[in-house]
């Protein structure tokens, strides 16, 4: 009897789960040191501003948090003053905007409770500093951004912009982005985000080719490491993805695969091309209407697990440090 793609698709699904748990266990990472994370909510201290005494409480936010409130007045605010009055009167017409009160509430409501991605965020940054010790963990900052920015990172902290993470189907997302790009807005993205942000930041690609390969063999490792140091997440939030989007990656991998090949894409460097099978969008032009964006990362992430998989012997800083992807390509096995 042949098995349906569904049902091909949900062992795939439950294969996936159960090697992310033995991965984490593979590389040590059960036993690595606790690293307790607490994420400071900014976000909250800014929209329970009391506006009737809007000065004390301006100076309360600079006190509390001096280095972040600076950054947010200038990145997230748009104005780079310390000036106190012109601070307060930014932060009156934000709170005062009809247009975002409910949004703001919103934020309370989805973002109640933040013990589970704490914990997540925890267990990632406990492996990263177990593996990789050279690391410095930053601080993890949430804060409201009146939908200008999902992001802040410097060297010390990663911001999380809460009111872009309120579900794929909040209706006011219509409004400022399109479609493909809101499935990612949901709050199972934000640990995710985090640690993406942070492996990115830590390990920028370095290789002297810039071909496809190069490309989709690096995203792989960095979705890769992100599904050994986040083990409980699904395949799909790991890459940002539908259900319905992994579904048909994997229902036509050998047709994407084949596809690559037979067009001589994978050795091009022509950066058009690359950002067409890389970057987001509401399908891969190269490959079919029907597909996901980013099709070149799913396809690393594959080949990645493949060469893991078939060098036992090859810890995470090792996968980090080599940077010749046609290597790694060679010795993964890879066969969709």
């Amino acid at each position: 009897m042949q098995m349906s793609n569904k049902c091909i698709f949900w062992l795939l699904i439950i294969f996936l789960s159960v090697t992310s748990c033995h991965k984490n266990d593979r590389y040590g990472i059960k036993s690595a040191q606790k690293r307790d994370v607490e994420i400071h909510r900014f976000d909250k201290a800014v929209i329970g501003i009391d506006t009737a005494k809007i000065e004390a409480e301006v100076r309360d936010l600079y006190k509390n948090d001096p280095d972040f409130m600076s950054i947010y007045i200038s990145q997230i605010i748009g104005e780079n003053t310390s000036d106190t009055a012109k601070v307060k009167s930014l932060l009156l017409n934000f709170l005062k905007d009809t247009s975002f009160v409910a949004v703001n509430k919103k934020v309370l409501d989805v973002f109640g409770d933040v013990s589970s991605i704490e914990k997540k965020v925890s267990v990632a940054f406990a492996g990263i500093n177990h593996i990789f010790p050279q690391i410095e963990l930053p601080e993890i900052y949430f804060f409201v951004s009146g939908f200008n920015s999902a992001f802040i990172q410097t060297d010390k902290i990663i911001g999380i912009g809460t009111d872009l993470y309120l579900g794929s189907d909040y209706p006011e997302y219509s409004e400022i982005t399109y479609k493909y790009l809101t499935q990612n807005m949901r709050p199972e993205s934000v640990p995710i985000d985090i640690v993406s942000a942070l492996l990115y930041k830590s390990f920028p690609m370095n290789t002297k080719d810039e071909r496809l390969l190069d490309h989709l063999i690096y995203h792989g490792k960095i979705l890769y490491m992100l599904s050994v140091l986040l083990p409980e997440e699904k395949p799909e939030y790991i890459i940002g993805y539908s259900k319905e989007n992994l579904e048909w990656c994997s229902k036509f991998e050998k047709e994407i695969w084949s596809a690559m090949i037979e067009q001589k894409h994978l050795f091009s460097t022509d950066m058009i091309l690359i950002n067409k099978y890389i970057n987001d969008a509401p399908f891969t032009a190269t490959i079919s209407q029907e597909s996901p964006g980013r099709l070149a990362t799913w396809i690393g992430w594959q080949i990645v697990e493949s060469y893991m998989n078939t060098n036992k012997e090859i810890g995470l800083s090792q996968l980090m440090d080599e940077s010749n992807a046609q290597k790694i390509l060679e010795n993964s096995g890879y066969q969709p």
